[in-house]
């Protein structure tokens, strides 16, 4: 008897050997200092595949990011027996955290195999498939943090200047401000709460422990303790209530900039996004909506619209 993977498996390649060899194949990927995420299909049938790689930040390593990127797309091609060959004629759109300028987007496309590419950072590809293409507002908060709106067509955002300079109320953000509190705790500078004590403990109880995880971590590294602070926050922690009331009085910073109406569509998206609903006033989350997609539908929207335009290869 066939496994249920095996079935899907088959169905997914007789989809494939039935698309005409001359339609465009599509890539979307979505990328983050956590990970990338790669979907790869037709005008006439979707998405086909999907598939997972390590991280594609380009402001922390771009050549990595590339690497990733690129190891993803074939593992999907793989997947359903697409021929690497293939790959070369594809149409692909990268929405990547890190993409700060024209020549990092230019860097990037550069260096990918595929015949049409276009780059951006994470946040259009968020924003559209978020909403759908519709107006409204996005707050995705994951490893880093977009503020975004579209209006009528119009782009744009508040932030996103990086780990370092910015993403605040993102996961690297928590786990470094309560990376902080445990410090300040253990020199006696403020008291040791339940949250802070575990933090402490998954670095043996030895302060300098974190100070080298500080000297070479990314930003992944250090939101892999958001859960934690999550988790405490709703247990009535008292620094996990700072550190989400801080993450939340930010974002309704970026939305006031934003012109943000009451009333008006708002999505929480990303691995924390969600939880802010609980910290973000009634009036902002009024209009709050499911999410229609995520990036990678994003990502795969525009690819699909680039694949429609009669145009040279664009960045």
């Amino acid at each position: 008897m066939r496994s249920i993977g095996m079935a899907y498996r088959e169905k997914v390649l007789y989809r494939y050997y039935m698309i005409d060899s001359s339609q465009t194949l599509l890539i979307g990927v979505d990328g983050g200092g956590t990970g990338c995420r790669v979907a790869i299909g037709t005008l006439a049938d979707g998405i086909l595949t999907r598939a997972d790689g390590g991280r594609a930040n380009v402001a922390s390593d771009p050549d990595l990011a590339i690497k990733n990127v690129v190891a993803a797309v074939a593992a999907a091609a793989a997947m359903c027996g697409i021929p690497s060959e293939r790959l070369k004629s594809a149409t692909a759109h990268l929405g990547l955290a890190g993409v700060m300028t024209q020549q990092d987007a230019q860097k990037v496309a550069a260096a990918l195999p595929y015949n049409k590419v276009t780059v951006t950072d994470d946040r259009p590809t968020a924003l559209n498939g978020a909403l759908g293409g519709q107006d409204g507002f996005l707050l995705s908060v994951g490893t880093g943090t977009i503020a975004a709106t579209c209006t009528s067509g119009i782009f744009r955002s508040v932030g996103g200047w990086g780990f370092h300079l910015s993403d605040q109320a993102s996961g690297s953000w928590m786990g470094q401000e309560c990376l902080r509190h445990v410090l300040l705790c253990h020199d006696g500078l403020a008291e040791h709460t339940e949250l802070t004590r575990t933090l402490l403990a998954k670095f043996e109880n030895d302060p300098n422990k974190i100070v080298a995880f500080s000297m070479t971590a990314k930003p992944g590294d250090y939101g892999i303790f958001a859960p934690d602070i999550v988790q405490a926050a709703g247990a009535k922690d008292p620094i996990g209530l700072t550190i989400m009331r801080a993450g939340s009085d930010h974002l309704k910073r970026c939305l006031d900039v934003l012109g943000f109406k009451v009333g008006d569509a708002l999505c929480l998206t990303g691995g924390v996004g969600p939880f802010y609903a609980d910290y973000l006033p009634a009036d902002v989350t009024a209009g709050l909506l499911a999410r229609k997609g995520n990036a990678l539908d994003g990502a795969f929207d525009f690819a699909r619209i680039n694949a429609t335009k009669n145009t040279e290869a664009i960045v």
